[in-house]
């Protein structure tokens, strides 16, 4: 794909103080705003366990909801 775009002078200086053309840099620019530069690794399972058990921490403590919810019960 080829995209042509007015780059802004500060842009290009960027790029010119990495050492690299500005396609380039716009380039990684783009890549890391995407995301594509992260691990594609999965979470190891304790790490998900931990993760899980640290959501239902308080979870004992939350009240059941009554079988009718009312304004009254939604402002308490």
């Amino acid at each position: 794909m080829q995209v042509t775009v007015n780059v802004p002078d500060q842009l290009a200086s960027e790029a010119r103080s990495r050492g690299v053309a500005v396609e380039t840099y716009v380039e990684q620019v783009l890549q890391q705003a995407a995301g594509e530069n992260r691990e594609s690794q999965p979470r190891p399972a304790s790490d998900v366990r931990s993760w899980l058990d640290s959501l239902a921490r308080y979870s004992d403590k939350i009240p059941p909801l009554p079988d009718v919810i009312s304004r009254e019960w939604l402002y308490q």
